[in-house]
């Protein structure tokens, strides 16, 4: 439930993208990412580093698009905030305590290798996800500059939300579409690429640490004397 709270502000920007265009979309996530630090502040008094960190990110990389009119800012956010928890985790392993054992030391008891091990896994999951994005995004922001070479002319209004067939013609238009079909694409690797990533990125984190907490059960059960001392022959 917890993961699909934390996406619910992606969701909103999914369902408004679809309706009005990737503008409204970014005003949209700005709005429900607000709410979601309001609301945790209201029920817990208290607000998730996370939510706050996110909030910041798309508050500045999304008002950038908004003001600027220009999709690269809140495309390039996804990987912003992916690389800035990498850097913390990172930080964390170099600096000290690893900040994964941290966040789950009061519920698993795991060596110390271990806990380091796993900090590092988050660090490599973080940088990927954010190359991932990365590439997809560049792969529209490709699209749209070519339209723009061959389309000097080309206005914001043009570009969100995509009506190649009453703007454009001939290879403009085929342009156009490429560069529609490039954003949606992005749009929905945002959700359910980035999303399907995390979901099987926990599952193996599960099943690693699954495997750990078995030796550990076996380790202990070893280790425990017998309740009664085997009786010798009489």
């Amino acid at each position: 439930m917890k993961l699909l709270y934390d996406f619910l502000p992606i969701v909103l920007f999914f369902v408004a993208y679809k309706l009005y265009g990737i503008y409204a979309a970014t005003a949209v996530a700005i709005v429900a990412s607000v709410v979601m630090v309001a609301i945790g502040w209201i029920k817990h008094r208290k607000i998730e580093r996370m939510h706050l960190v996110s909030l910041a990110v798309i508050s500045v990389m999304g008002g950038l698009t908004l003001w600027l009119q220009d999709k690269a800012f809140v495309m390039w956010k996804p990987t912003l905030i992916n690389w800035l928890f990498g850097a913390v985790f990172l930080g964390s392993s170099l600096l000290g305590k690893p900040l994964v054992q941290r966040l789950l030391d009061g519920q698993l008891s795991l060596p110390s290798v271990v806990w380091s091990r796993l900090n590092w896994i988050w660090v490599g999951f973080f940088v990927l996800s954010g190359f991932a994005n990365l590439v997809v995004a560049k792969h529209y922001l490709n699209a749209e500059d070519a339209l723009r070479a061959a389309v000097p002319t080309v206005s914001a209004e043009q570009l969100d939300p995509f009506d190649c067939e009453a703007d454009f013609t001939g290879e403009a238009l085929a342009l156009c579409q490429t560069a529609a079909e490039r954003e949606a694409f992005w749009v929905n690797f945002k959700l359910f690429g980035l999303l399907g990533l995390t979901v099987v990125f926990i599952l193996g984190q599960a099943l690693y640490l699954g495997r750990h907490i078995e030796e550990d059960d076996d380790a202990a059960e070893g280790d425990t004397p017998p309740s009664e001392p085997p009786r010798g022959d009489s």
